[in-house]
């Protein structure tokens, strides 16, 4: 589980990158955004594993339909209609 989420401009983190990554080892999340969009997260290295885990489950379990959950995916991110 993810502690605190701090957000930091890019040169926020290019200035203080030492603060950020303290912050991310002590198992916060950092958002980092470069004129006011969102550009990317740092997060703890435990949080990231059981990110890709979660979202391998089905998968690796073998009860996912990897073309339907494509299309879905999709559909979600870009609104596409069949």
């Amino acid at each position: 589980m993810i502690g605190t989420t701090e957000t930091a401009t890019a040169t926020e983190m290019q200035n203080n990158f030492g603060r950020y990554l303290a912050l991310v080892q002590g198992g916060n999340e950092v958002i980092v955004t470069r004129n006011g969009k969102e550009v990317g997260r740092f997060i703890p290295r435990a949080a990231a594993v059981s990110y890709l885990t979660d979202s391998l489950t089905g998968i690796l379990k073998g009860d996912t339909d990897i073309d339907h959950a494509k299309k879905e995916r999709l559909r979600e991110k870009y609104e596409v209609v069949d």
